[in-house]
């Protein structure tokens, strides 16, 4: 192991210095939590797919294959769906508009009333989503040291919140094109193709496996679409996509570079899904199917190509958590804490800016670290994200880029009726439960229209403003407070 042992301290210590170069770059707000807006199409695409691809779709992914077959690419291919969706139909409207965050968004369509409720929910889900990929780091650790849970998710932990406090979002750029290319070296071009020879060839596995895994619908309607309800539309809210988005040179960069990392992601689906169904004709009788991943890596790859393709899953792990770190400190600080206070912050204020977004990560990072250490359940953890996300803030997010009749009071009656319904469900029917998306969903959407019809309608300065945003046309600073309009 003394090979695979040396790639891994090499990635680790390339990402430390990644971090410490993108630090001399993150100069102002701009740079620090959106990377100076000024991302070209082939890094912007490579950052897009290695966040949106992180150790759920990857360890979970093969784990769907090894239970489900090929239609366990389900998941991540909901996720590659949604951001296409994204970025044929919103990124360029949404990069024009020149925000930081949703919430700023919401305030901006509603009139600057929307954001320290949103910013609650939107916070939630992006600490969940750090929280899910931070221990994650155990399982992988586990296969290169055996080492301690706990131990394995601070080193994992700690190497992310270095180099994201370090840099922010330039540093995050960087280590995730590191990380995708890793990624497509390590899982595309080496597991697949040596799992599925490792395997006997396709013609072996349809002969040893049931044909349930190899029937694309083979893991139930249902699911199918509770992943495209969570998973698909949840690629068109989060602050952590978003914030992507915002990184984006251009309209064209936003749209065609999202649309590549989104075909990239439905290939990568299919991959984890033969790669797990492959690891069921290996080992048919794992403890979980999430050991798949692990196993089929340590058992049959040989000495180096063993060390990247761990290297590959680490790079999945810590593009996800990084991305989501700066998500939820950038909401914490601008959507909630600023607000509280009652502080108007400009980008003149470029160092104190950006030292006050630093401490934020930081003290998310430890949050979150010490939250992974508590918390056992993966998927339990990214459900409850994703529920509140989708439950509270899909409505009031695509309505206000959809509907024109929207108003700031039934935006803020959707995200509190949402939210408090997913959660009240959750308790009722079960964390993994179906009902609580669907239903939640559902109220907030009922109580979007029926509040918004019966208030008076947004103020037209604000929807001029909004719409003078959207055009690219307005020269305002994306931190200068939205003015409510009654």
């Amino acid at each position: 192991m003394a090979v695979d042992y040396t790639v891994i301290v090499v990635y680790l210590a390339g990402m430390l210095a990644m971090g410490w170069w993108g630090m001399r770059r993150a100069k102002s707000k701009s740079e620090f939590l959106v990377a100076g807006r000024r991302l070209g199409p082939a890094m912007y695409s490579g950052t897009m797919a290695a966040i949106v691809l992180g150790g759920a779709s990857t360890i979970g992914g093969v784990g769907l294959g090894y239970q489900y077959g090929l239609s366990g690419a389900w998941m991540v291919f909901a996720i590659g769906l949604g951001l296409l969706a994204l970025s044929v139909f919103f990124s360029a409207r949404i990069a024009r508009l020149k925000v930081y965050t949703v919430s700023e968004m919401l305030d901006l369509r509603y009139g600057g009333r929307a954001g320290v409720i949103s910013g609650v929910v939107m916070w939630a889900y992006t600490l969940m989503l750090a929280v899910t990929s931070t221990i994650a780091y155990a399982t992988i650790f586990d296969v290169l040291f055996d080492m301690n849970r706990t131990v394995a998710i601070v080193l994992g932990g700690a190497i992310v919140v270095a180099y994201s406090t370090l840099g922010g979002m330039w540093s995050i750029t960087l280590t995730d094109m590191v990380q995708f290319v890793v990624k497509t070296i390590g899982v595309l071009l080496l597991l697949l193709p040596i799992a599925v020879v490792k395997a006997g060839g396709f013609s072996e596995m349809k002969a040893k496996l049931p044909t349930s895994y190899f029937d694309p619908l083979g893991i139930g309607g249902e699911t199918i679409f509770t992943y495209v309800l969570i998973y698909t539309f949840g690629m068109l809210i989060g602050q952590d996509i978003w914030q992507r988005v915002f990184t984006a040179r251009g309209d064209r960069t936003a749209r065609w570079g999202g649309t590549v990392a989104g075909t990239y992601c439905l290939v990568y689906a299919l991959a984890g899904a033969v790669i797990g169904t492959a690891a069921k004709v290996l080992y048919p009788k794992l403890g979980s199917p999430d050991d798949a991943f692990a196993t089929i890596v340590k058992d049959e790859l040989p000495v180096g190509v063993r060390g990247l393709v761990l290297a590959a899953a680490l790079a999945a792990v810590m593009s996800t958590s990084s991305g989501a770190l700066i998500a939820c400190a950038t909401v914490a600080n601008n959507d909630i804490w600023s607000r509280l206070r009652g502080a108007v912050r400009r980008d003149g204020e470029a160092h104190d800016e950006v030292r006050g977004n630093r401490v934020f990560i930081l003290i998310m990072g430890v949050a979150v670290i010490g939250t992974a250490i508590a918390l056992n359940n993966v998927v339990e953890a990214l459900t409850v994200a994703y529920n509140l996300l989708v439950g509270g803030l899909l409505v009031p997010i695509l309505g206000g880029l959809l509907w024109k009749r929207g108003t700031v009071q039934g935006a803020l009656a959707s995200v509190i009726v949402g939210g408090l319904a997913v959660i009240g469900l959750m308790a009722g029917y079960g964390i993994l439960a179906n009902e609580p998306v669907y239903y939640g969903l559902l109220a907030s959407l009922a109580a979007y229209v029926a509040v918004s019809l019966a208030t008076r309608p947004t103020d037209e300065a604000v929807l001029t403003t909004w719409r003078e945003r959207l055009a690219g046309r307005s020269p305002e600073l994306a931190s200068e407070p939205v003015p409510a309009h009654q």
